[in-house]
């Protein structure tokens, strides 16, 4: 089985995002019938988990009363929502499309079928795809997994393509973010790991012999390897469509680490960091994405990791300037290519990462908040892969005890927690 992995990670590596040029749900062109077509007890509204099928049929009852996401519109009409609208000079957020993008099937309402419903929130169609071409024909057991995409279903299966569609959200792409303004009114700080959220996410499939045959069985380090990686690309996208391209005197400043300025300025703890360079009071970039890529660096392409640090000092420097920006995305991409080459041995050299990373945080290397909360998301899930989490679970309590509130985030009391960890 682990061959076949390292097959398919390698060819879904040569294709790129969006893995296998498939477009995420809200830009394809298909038709979104409505989670209504969805929710029939002979379908996906079956109200137990079924054995007889090769699906478990509850699916719609998972996500209407388990899944956060089927929650998504309605929060948009509870008190701080009203208040991030009247923030926004918007009449309400209910029907404000910056903020029906992420928190609905905000689909053009010419694509939008018979049965649709604004109201269902981030739906079946949000994620797996607008169902006009294979809503009646994917249940035939003559058709396979493959024509169901070439008809319109989205290969969450897929990790990269995951990675893609659930970062278009809680990252943000080229048409749709979380901007300062929107965080200004009040909006929260956005995060994202992709297997941990996949794992916190209620699951609504089984994976069985049969899934395994007709999609694909990836374990947690994989994911969580991909990604990094495609969060460290989407962080080169939002920096070249958000940063670059502005003539504002103020860039976008949500694409910055909101802890170098919102902390009081008595609560002096900068320090210099390798990969930022970048002198005391200067604001830095949020490097949440690209925080994980030195560790895997140390470990997969030792001799390649002082050009990763330069690359980013690069980045953060021309981040502070009005040229250089263009170039420093673009080596930065091009050495992100290289790694991608290197992730087939990620799962055998995973202990090594994880110890790589609790090196860095025994150094006090993790001085942003954004970076230390990576770390021990990163940290949880590698102990899971190597057998190892079950000892360690009241030191991962302290840990995370210590990324609880980023509004009281102490990077030496992380330190001190990480120097804990005797044993591993």
């Amino acid at each position: 089985m682990k061959s076949v992995h390292v097959f398919f990670i390698s060819i879904c590596f040569l294709i790129h995002l969006p893995a296998l040029g498939n477009e995420i749900p809200q830009y394809a062109e298909k038709m979104h019938m409505g989670v209504a077509t969805c929710a029939s007890g002979v379908c996906h509204g079956s109200i137990r988990a079924r054995s007889a099928t090769n699906v478990l049929q509850n699916e719609f009852v998972t996500w209407s009363r388990l899944d956060p996401h089927s929650n998504a519109y309605n929060l948009l009409f509870n008190e701080d929502s009203r208040r991030i609208a009247r923030n926004l000079g918007l009449p309400n957020a209910h029907e404000a499309g910056v903020c029906l993008d992420c928190h609905a099937d905000n689909v053009p309402i010419k694509r939008r079928g018979p049965k649709f419903q604004l109201s269902d929130g981030v739906g079946c169609e949000s994620c797996h795809g607008g169902s006009e071409s294979y809503l009646s024909s994917h249940t035939d057991p003559n058709q396979g997994h493959a024509q169901n995409i070439e008809d319109g279903l989205y290969p969450t299966d897929d990790v990269v393509a995951r990675a893609n569609l659930c970062f278009s959200c809680h990252m943000g792409d080229q048409n749709k973010i979380a901007s300062h303004e929107i965080m200004g009114a009040g909006h929260p700080r956005l995060s994202i790991e992709l297997d941990t959220f996949t794992a916190l996410e209620p699951p609504h499939y089984l994976v069985d012999s049969d899934y395994r045959e007709r999609k694909w069985k990836e374990d947690s380090v994989v994911v969580w390897a991909v990604g990094q990686l495609q969060a460290a690309r989407k962080t080169v996208l939002l920096i070249e469509e958000h940063l670059s391209n502005r003539d504002d005197r103020f860039p976008e400043l949500s694409l910055f680490d909101c802890h170098a300025c919102h902390h009081p300025m008595s609560d002096i703890k900068w320090q210099q960091k390798r990969t930022v360079g970048l002198p005391p009071g200067s604001v830095r970039l949020n490097d949440a994405g690209l925080s994980m890529i030195l560790p895997m660096v140390e470990v997969l392409m030792p001799e390649e990791s002082r050009t990763f640090v330069t690359l980013s000092r690069n980045l953060h420097l021309a981040s502070s300037k009005t040229i250089g920006l263009a170039r420093s995305l673009e080596e930065l991409s091009i050495f992100l290519d290289g790694l991608e080459e290197k992730l087939n041995l990620i799962s055998e050299r995973s202990k090594d990462v994880m110890l790589e990373i609790l090196k860095m945080g025994q150094e006090g290397k993790f001085r942003d908040y954004v970076a230390a909360e990576q770390a021990v998301m990163a940290l949880d899930l590698l102990l899971q892969a190597n057998g190892t989490r079950g000892r360690s679970e009241n030191w991962l309590d302290v840990l995370y005890a210590t990324v609880e509130n980023q509004d009281r985030y102490n990077p030496l009391a992380f330190q001190k927690a990480m120097q804990g960890s005797a044993g591993l």
